[in-house]
């Protein structure tokens, strides 16, 4: 039975990730790259300052709307990104698709830096006020943007068909993900049985989660810089020490995305869809690009304009694909650990124990606990913005629960299962966004441009927000 629901779930991500979403996702960042004049290489600099040169000033908005910071959202944003995707997603990329799949998840993150921009464009023009708290995200935007478009009817359904996805691929299935990648790298390092993992991060996570985003937030600026540099400082490490393979490697990740016979052989089975296939997948799984989700972070900053929080959006992409993937995607080639035999987190597990020992394991199960615990508490939230959307406040505790039971089973569950099961509701979200998106273009690129023109005027940058009052039972 198990196994053919397996075979079921694998056809349908088959068709979808080979013959829809691999195109669609890579399209439509093309589309907006060129549409709005490549915001990702132009305002590359402008995000930098603005994300981290007003790292240390005091929030002005705090006490409106109890907004977050930009560097807060950000923080919410990448912790929901760095996670199971940038340890165990890349390295099952590298197993299904070669070394060249590495090169399609540099590709679908450059062009998502562009998608990723106008999401949050959305999301802080569409977002509402409930409770004294700014929350939005597509569901939002879908609604309020798209209503004069293709009708009520069609927006609500679009909307509600988006929050259910999201609500099952990244409150429930999503966690489960992230726990069992939590569970197998302890219980290989420290033989810690999984059950026990699962209820230690469920009681974890519901002491954060009761506390909303603001809780979320503070948590997440703390622990995502001191996760990152940790993993980052670690990584380089292991390149210094294998340092003399480098060259070769990288060599092999561009020759392989367009030639993976000339690398793995013809006996590997591998060619250019799996290499582009599993490249843009694991890419969305860890950047979300047009997946949906981090505007629900987005949303919650007090910034002078959406274009501001775009550009810190893609800023976060950039942060975690090509830096903390290509970390990565480096390691476990130059170490050689693709070729041990085991699959996901273990992989990326045994190039730290190569070079550093089983100490060295230890230190990769810590760091991903903390990559995926941080990416937990984020989906979390997401998941709650979209019950709210669809009960008006209601089922909260229910949906709490419910998520706290999905952390708890996802440390039994089988890691291929799972995360094909993953890809099949990253799919279902990605549709209706995507086509939000499309349809609201002209929104985004009126949005960009009147702050292109503040910009070049000299002006102090401003814009004029129109908040709606979003009240729940």
């Amino acid at each position: 039975m198990q196994e053919t629901f397996a075979h079921i779930v694998d056809s349908i991500n088959t068709v979808l990730w080979s013959y829809v979403l691999m195109y669609a996702l890579v399209g439509i960042g093309l589309f907006f790259t060129v549409y709005l004049g490549a915001p990702q290489i132009t305002k590359f600099g402008t995000g930098m300052k603005s994300v981290f040169g007003g790292l240390f000033r005091k929030n002005k908005g705090e006490k409106d709307h109890q907004a977050l910071s930009q560097f807060q959202a950000l923080a919410v944003a990448i912790s929901a990104q760095i996670g199971t995707g940038n340890v165990a997603g890349v390295a099952t990329a590298i197993i299904a698709g070669g070394p060249g799949a590495i090169f399609w998840i540099w590709v679908s993150a450059f062009f998502g830096m562009a998608t990723i921009f106008a999401e949050a464009v959305l999301a802080q023009k569409y977002r509402v006020v409930s409770h004294g708290k700014y929350i939005g995200g597509p569901a939002f935007y879908i609604t309020h943007g798209l209503t004069n478009k293709i009708g009520r009817t069609n927006a609500r359904f679009l909307s509600g068909f988006f929050s259910i996805a999201l609500i099952i691929a990244l409150g429930f299935i999503g966690n489960a993900v992230q726990a069992n990648s939590i569970a197998s790298a302890v219980q290989a390092s420290f033989e810690i049985p999984a059950i026990v993992v699962g209820i230690f991060l469920a009681v974890a996570a519901g002491a954060i989660f009761i506390g909303g985003i603001n809780r979320i937030a503070r948590f997440a600026q703390f622990i995502v810089p001191f996760m990152a540099v940790i993993y980052i400082l670690s990584s380089i490490l292991i390149l210094l020490q294998f340092s003399e393979h480098l060259g070769s490697i990288v060599q092999q990740i561009f020759v392989a995305a367009f030639n993976p016979q000339a690398v793995l052989g013809g006996a590997a089975g591998i060619g250019i869809r799996e290499a582009i296939r599993f490249g843009v997948a694991r890419g969305l799984f860890s950047n979300e690009a047009g997946m949906g989700s981090t505007p629900h972070a987005h949303a919650t900053a007090n910034v002078a304009h959406p274009s501001l929080q775009g550009m810190a959006a893609f800023i976060s992409i950039f942060i975690d694909t090509m830096i903390v993937c290509s970390m990565t995607a480096l390691i476990i080639l130059i170490t050689g650990a693709n070729t041990s035999g085991l699959q996901g987190a273990a992989v990326t597990q045994q190039a730290f124990v190569i070079a550093f020992g089983h100490w060295g394991g230890s230190l990769l199960a810590i760091c991903l606990t903390f990559f995926a615990f941080t990416t937990i508490i984020s989906w979390y939230y997401f998941g709650e913005s979209n019950i709210r959307f669809l009960f008006k406040g209601k089922f909260l505790k229910i949906y709490r629960g419910l998520v706290l039971l999905a952390i708890v089973l996802g440390t039994l569950g089988k890691v291929d299962l799972v995360w094909n099961l993953s890809d099949v509701f990253n799919g279902m979200m990605v549709l209706p966004n995507l086509i939000a998106l499309f349809l609201l273009r002209k929104e985004i690129k009126a949005v960009y441009h009147d702050y292109l023109t503040q910009e070049k005027s000299g002006k102090e940058i401003s814009y004029n927000y129109e908040f709606h009052e979003y009240h729940e039972k």
